[in-house]
Formats: C-alpha cells, sequence, structure tokens
C-alpha cells in the first residue's frame, strides 16, 4: 500500500498591526465646532473688545477718540443715568411677572389638557413671531389710544383709577404711561416664557398626577408639591429668557411711552446714535451686562435648579 504523507500545516498568516486612528478623525469634532467658535469670535468676542477699548477712550467726533484709560467714565455714566437703570429693572421685573403669571396657566393647558389641539395652540403662541417685533409694538399704540374700547371698558370698571393710584397710568389714559410700556413688554416677550414652560411641564408623568389623586391629594396641594417643584427649571429659564431681553430694550419704551419713561436702552441708543457720545454708550453698555449677569448667577443660585447650575 502507497503511504500517503500528510502535508505540513501551512504557516499562519502575518497579523498586520492595528492602524491607529487617523488623525483626521480625531480632529473631526474640532472641525465641526470651528463654524461657531469663527462666528463667536467675528461678532461676539471682538466686538466686546472694540466696545471695552471705546469705554476708556476720550476726545470728541471732531479730534477723533483716544484710549487713555479714562475708567471715571463709568462712575459718571452711572452716577448721571441710575433712574433709567432702575426704570429698566422695575419695567423689566413687572412684565417678567405678568408673562410668567399669563404663561403659566396656558403651558399648563398646552401640557395637559389641549390634547390634539395642542400642536395648533403652540402654532398660535409662536405666530407672533412671524410678524416684525416693530408693527407688533406699533400695534400696541392702536389698541391702548385713548378713546378705545380697552380704555374705555377699563374707566368703566374703576381700574385705571387704581392704577393712578399706583402711578402706572395718568387719569384716564394708557398710552405714554409706565402701563403701556410694561404691557409692551409682556405682549412682545411672553411666548419666551410659555415656551420652556410648556417643556418643561410636558416632561412630567401624569401618573405622579394620578399617584397624588389616589393618596387623596387635594388639587392645590398637587400643584403645589409636585407640579410646580418639577417645573422649576422651566420657570427658571423662562424668567431668564424674558427678563434678560427686556431690560435692554428700548423699542416699547420709545413708542409706547413718554420722556419720562426712558429705559437704559433709550440712553445707550442715544448716546450712540443722536449725543455721538461713544465711550458713555460703551461704558452703559457694559454697565448694563454686568449688572444683569449678576443678578442672572444670584437668581439662579438661589433657584436651586440642577439642571440650570
Amino acid at each position: 500500500m502507497t503511504t500517503l504523507t500528510e502535508a505540513p500545516p501551512a504557516a499562519p498568516a502575518p497579523q498586520t498591526p492595528a492602524k491607529a486612528p487617523r488623525r483626521r478623525g480625531r480632529l473631526t469634532p474640532y472641525w465641526l465646532l470651528l463654524p461657531g467658535i469663527l462666528w463667536l469670535l467675528v461678532f461676539f468676542a471682538l466686538p466686546m473688545l472694540y466696545q471695552a477699548s471705546t469705554s476708556v477712550q476720550t476726545g470728541s467726533l471732531e479730534a477723533g477718540y483716544k484710549v487713555t484709560w479714562h475708567f471715571a467714565t463709568y462712575w459718571d455714566a452711572l452716577a448721571e443715568y441710575w433712574p433709567q437703570f432702575l426704570t429698566s429693572i422695575l419695567y423689566a421685573g413687572l412684565a417678567t411677572l405678568f408673562c410668567l403669571l399669563l404663561g403659566y396657566p396656558l403651558a399648563y393647558l398646552i401640557a395637559f389638557r389641549a390634547g390634539r389641539w395642542r400642536n395648533l395652540v403652540l402654532i398660535l403662541v409662536i405666530a407672533p413671531f412671524f410678524t416684525s417685533f416693530l408693527i407688533r409694538t406699533l400695534a400696541w399704540k392702536t389698541i391702548l389710544a385713548d378713546g378705545g374700547p380697552v380704555v374705555g371698558v377699563l374707566n368703566s370698571l374703576h381700574v385705571l383709577d387704581v392704577t393712578s393710584w399706583l402711578g402706572m397710568t395718568e387719569g384716564d389714559r394708557i398710552l405714554a404711561t409706565p402701563l403701556a410700556v410694561v404691557c409692551g413688554l409682556t405682549y412682545n416677550f411672553l411666548p419666551f416664557m410659555i415656551l420652556p414652560l410648556y417643556t418643561s411641564l410636558e416632561r412630567i408623568d401624569p401618573r405622579l398626577h394620578e399617584a397624588a389623586g389616589d393618596l387623596y391629594a387635594r388639587p392645590a396641594t398637587t400643584f403645589r408639591r409636585i407640579t410646580f417643584p418639577l417645573s422649576m427649571p422651566g420657570v427658571v429659564s423662562g424668567t431668564l429668557l424674558t427678563f434678560i431681553p427686556a431690560s435692554g430694550d428700548y423699542v416699547n419704551a420709545q413708542l409706547l411711552g413718554s420722556t419720562s419713561e426712558k429705559m437704559v436702552g433709550n440712553v445707550i441708543q442715544s448716546q450712540f446714535l443722536t449725543v455721538l457720545d461713544y465711550p458713555t454708550a460703551a461704558a452703559l453698555s457694559f454697565i448694563l451686562m454686568a449688572a444683569i449677569l449678576l443678578m442672572v448667577t444670584f437668581y439662579i443660585r438661589k433657584s436651586g435648579t440642577e439642571d440650570l447650575v
């Protein structure tokens, strides 16, 4: 018999070392961030540096301005225009409070009671954004005009007597009063309050309300112990999104108020475009930004919301 010899086993193929990830792959996240970083650098950081240098300049428009590190401009601006700062904080605070009182019930309705009409109501909330901010403010001049239906109803209910006693209106008119400015701010920034509140309320599990009912909790107790604490991130976000732009607004005070209802935004606009005192305008801008930053930081820390701290 012929003996068959077995072929020797084939040598294992040499294993190629695993390729190191390409450098380009590691840099991909940074390339994706580059457009946003460049945008912030060009349209935020550089203008901020330019305004900072402008605020410490001295000179005139005819002779030119020169950086002399004149920090006294900040103190002079604050000493002269502190009433406008207080007016801005007061109007923005009142508008934020009214937005919260009006927006929370509507956001609650959309989140828990709207059902199939939810998307339609959300569209109605967002619809004002399709109209110019200026046109919406001008419309309030017609709504609050002397002799209009709003003023007539409030006069018949003697509401204007109370607001006049509070110093928010003058006599039988609303236009060109603090109340008109606050109404304009409230209307224009109300969607900024409703949307964060709705987002926060929608995330609440409805079974928590059912469990509270099974434990014989009253609706008011359920709202106080469950709904409102769980919606605090939305409350904080909405109040910040309303208060911050409202405190620097100047359109509502310009169109709905009088010369005595000027906010700090009106002063900054006037210093930049009319008086042409660029150092004072830049200093006022930085003072307003620093004041808002301090108030926002204090508010967030005191609110104790983990989503924002």
